[in-house]
């Protein structure tokens, strides 16, 4: 690799960083509270409610029955850590929605998680074709502490959008704050626009 090669190598690296955020190799475990274990998967299910036609609630083995895909992401962390080049297997987030109808009025996302954490999106971030529900990274299952079974995956927002230990999307008129953005994090939380804090 010649000088021009590698300076172009790695203008492209830094374009894939956002401001403030520094590359990792690893897979740092942020959470708040405890980890949850689950040892009979017969009590986990996932709960589609709110602004739909008909609720719907699907089983462990009726999730993981869903045709699945390989993604490829960088994630970048409200805590200053991003990880490039994350391969992923999951399902689309279309593949779910094939089951939903929506009311008219739907406009936003809650999604409920182990434990009552909670965060929001707009409804065009949670549909977007690079979001998805992650079941694998790198080859293996998820572990407990990065959101076994199902974690959802929003790449393009700061990794506390991906909430972990999904159990239950609300579909809303009105968007309002989660738990996390209750305790200080930002509405929308746009990595390039360094949307951090309730008050960026």
């Amino acid at each position: 690799m010649n000088f021009e090669q590698r300076s172009e190598s790695k203008a492209s690296l830094a374009d894939r960083i956002p401001p403030g955020q520094t590359l990792t190799t690893g897979f740092p475990v942020l959470h708040y509270g405890d980890v949850p274990y689950y040892r009979d998967m017969s009590k986990w299910n996932l709960r589609i409610f709110g602004l739909v036609e008909e609720e719907i609630t699907l089983s462990y083995n009726e999730f993981m029955s869903l045709p699945r895909q390989e993604y490829k992401n960088d994630i970048h962390c409200v805590t200053t850590w991003s990880k490039l080049d994350n391969v992923w297997e999951g399902v689309a987030v279309s593949t779910v929605m094939e089951r939903v109808k929506l009311k008219p009025e739907a406009r936003y996302v809650m999604l409920h998680a182990e434990q009552g954490w909670t965060t929001n999106l707009p409804i065009e971030d949670f549909t977007r074709e690079t979001s998805f529900f992650g079941i694998k990274h790198g080859g293996e299952l998820l572990t407990p502490e990065h959101g076994y079974p199902v974690r959802m995956v929003v790449p393009h927002l700061y990794f506390w959008k991906s909430a972990k230990w999904l159990r239950g999307i609300e579909f809303m008129e009105k968007d309002k704050p989660g738990f996390w953005e209750r305790n200080g994090y930002h509405m929308y939380g746009d990595p390039w626009q360094s949307q951090r804090y309730d008050f960026d």
